[in-house]
């Protein structure tokens, strides 16, 4: 008798064993695939997220109008999570990108419209007197350094000034051109934004910092970004970080505002994400 209690015991004992070894893979199992099942939707935002940018910037000749791509993109990022922030209008999907790695004598501005696909205006702009010759090298925040600062900007409100009808800047990157109203960086046309220039210096002629197109654009331009717009100031040539180049974030909101493929699948896919 007591030899079989002891082998319904050890049935028991073995089968709590196998029970409790069975039961540990699987939860194992289930982790893995919860993670992998997160890994794959970040794969698939990213590549969305990419592939709406790739899309943009075909459909509007972006390549052959001398933008990089990448500057683009965290141009685009940018804007997305402004529109996040709520710091940008609803009303209008414009973003305005300045790429100061190129050289002055180059139309290094683009106005792009994101909802339509189009590029409105590829233009020269102008750069600080203190930032360099053909081209911008430095870049400042301070009040009468007469340099061009980087980073985003908002569009702010227009006026009468010296320079005729202006656009006001408001930066938005703490640190690198959050002065930029008291600085009085703002958008306005300029007699030195001219071939004319280019031919008789080699380069445009600069600005106390402001980004300045041609005069006879000045207001196609105001026209076009006024009314909380972005703007993006490029430059490689110094460190910059900024809270607004958080990618996804950005791939998030692009989804739901307009940025989604138009196949049903992958409609779904966006919505799907778990974020």
């Amino acid at each position: 008798m007591r030899r079989y209690i002891l082998g319904i015991a050890g049935l028991i004992l073995v089968s709590f064993a196998l029970t409790f070894i069975s039961w540990v893979p699987n939860s194992t199992g289930r982790h893995t695939q919860t993670k992998k099942r997160k890994q794959n939707i970040s794969l698939s935002e990213d590549t969305l997220y990419n592939s709406y940018l790739q899309g943009v910037y075909n459909s509007a000749r972006l390549a052959q109008s001398g933008l990089d791509i990448h500057v683009f993109e965290k141009a685009v990022t940018g804007f997305y999570n402004l529109k996040n922030s709520g710091k940008i209008s609803d009303e209008k999907s414009v973003l305005t990108i300045a790429d100061m790695d190129m050289n002055s004598t180059k139309k290094r501005l683009w106005i792009v419209d994101l909802d339509k696909k189009e590029l409105l205006l590829n233009t020269w702009v102008a750069h600080g007197q203190r930032s360099g010759a053909d081209k911008a090298v430095k870049f400042s925040n301070t009040d009468n350094s007469f340099q061009s600062s980087i980073g985003f900007y908002v569009t702010g409100e227009t006026y009468n000034g010296q320079h005729g009808r202006s656009l006001r800047l408001d930066g938005v990157d703490d640190g690198f051109n959050d002065n930029a109203r008291k600085r009085a960086i703002v958008v306005h046309g300029a007699d030195y934004v001219s071939q004319g220039t280019i031919n008789a210096l080699g380069r445009l002629g600069r600005s106390q910092g402001c980004p300045a197109v041609a005069p006879e654009l000045a207001n196609k331009v105001i026209n076009t970004i006024e009314g909380k717009t972005v703007l993006f100031i490029n430059s490689s040539t110094q460190d910059y970080t900024s809270k607004y180049l958080n990618e996804h974030l950005a791939a998030t909101l692009a989804q739901s505002t307009g940025a989604e493929n138009t196949d049903q699948q992958t409609a779904e896919t966006i919505d799907s994400l778990d974020i």
